[in-house]
C-alpha cells in the first residue's frame, strides 16, 4: 500500500474513534498512561465487545505512537504521516493483544507501532537507502545501528488484524462520497493516483483558496471517509 494511501487510511481510522481526533491534530494533550488494575478492567470489558472500552485503551496509549515515531525523524515520511501509520500500527496492537501471553500491553502495541512503521519504509527502501542509513541509536552490546539494519531483519511482523489489501481497495472506492473539490484536495495532499504530495499552502496556491479552507475541506473529507469506512465495517464483520 502506498506511503499516502496508507497515511490517508490512518487518518481516517483515528477520525472514527471519537477519542483520538484532538490528539492526533495537538490539540489535546495524551490521556496518563493507565495503572495496570485500569488496564485489566478496560480489556476485560473489550474481550466482552465493549466498544469504549477499546477507544480508551487506544487513547490512553496514543503516547506510544507519538514516542515511536521520534526513532524514525531520519527517514523521508514526516511526522503527520508517520504518526497517522503507527496509529493503525495501535488499532492493530490494541485489537490483537492476549493478556495471557504475559506481554504488557505497552510493550506489544509499541511493537506494532514499530512494525507498522517498518513495512512501510520498506515499500521505499530503493532510491532511499541513503537516509536510511543514518544512525538511529545502539544495540545491547553499544554498536551503532542504522535505520537499515531493522528493515534488513527478516523476522516476521506482528500478526495484521486488518486486511491491507481489502482496506486499501475500499478506500479507494469511498473516494467517490468526495465531491470533486474535496477529492482534488485530498488527492493532492496525500499523493494519490501518482500525483505528487502537496502541503496544504502548495494546494491553496493553486485552487486559490485560503490554507484555512483548505485545512477545513480536508478535516470535512475525513469524516465522510471515516463514516464510509464504519459502514463498510458494519456491512462486512471488519474490525476498524
Amino acid at each position: 500500500m502506498e506511503i499516502g494511501l496508507l497515511a490517508l487510511l490512518g487518518l481516517v481510522l483515528a477520525e472514527g474513534l471519537s477519542l483520538l481526533s484532538g490528539y492526533i491534530s495537538g490539540q489535546k494533550s495524551f490521556p496518563k498512561p493507565l495503572k495496570r488494575s485500569e488496564e485489566k478492567i478496560y480489556l476485560e470489558r473489550m474481550e466482552k465487545g465493549d466498544p469504549q472500552a477499546r477507544e480508551e485503551l487506544i487513547a490512553h496509549n496514543l503516547r506510544l505512537v507519538a514516542h515511536v515515531v521520534k526513532k524514525f525523524d531520519c527517514t523521508e515520511i514526516d511526522d503527520e504521516d508517520l504518526i497517522s501509520i503507527g496509529t493503525i500500527g495501535l488499532i492493530k496492537g490494541i485489537d490483537t493483544f492476549d493478556p495471557s501471553k504475559g506481554v504488557r500491553l505497552a510493550t506489544y502495541a509499541a511493537k506494532c507501532i514499530e512494525n507498522e512503521i517498518l513495512m512501510a519504509l520498506r515499500k521505499q527502501k530503493g532510491p532511499r537507502e541513503t537516509s536510511l542509513e543514518d544512525p538511529i541509536g545502539t544495540d545491547q552490546e553499544g554498536n551503532e545501528i542504522s535505520l537499515m539494519d531493522i528493515l534488513d531483519n527478516d523476522d516476521e511482523p506482528v500478526v495484521d488484524s486488518v486486511n491491507r489489501e481489502i482496506l486499501r481497495e475500499h478506500m479507494i472506492r469511498s473516494l467517490d462520497v468526495l465531491t470533486s473539490r474535496e477529492r482534488m484536495v485530498i488527492e493532492m495532499r496525500f499523493g494519490l493516483n501518482g500525483q505528487r504530495k502537496r502541503t496544504q499552502r502548495e494546494i491553496a496556491g493553486m485552487l486559490d483558496i485560503s490554507r484555512s479552507y483548505v485545512s477545513r475541506i480536508q478535516k470535512r473529507s475525513v469524516g465522510k471517509l471515516s463514516e464510509a469506512m464504519k459502514a463498510y465495517a458494519s456491512e462486512s464483520g471488519v474490525t476498524l
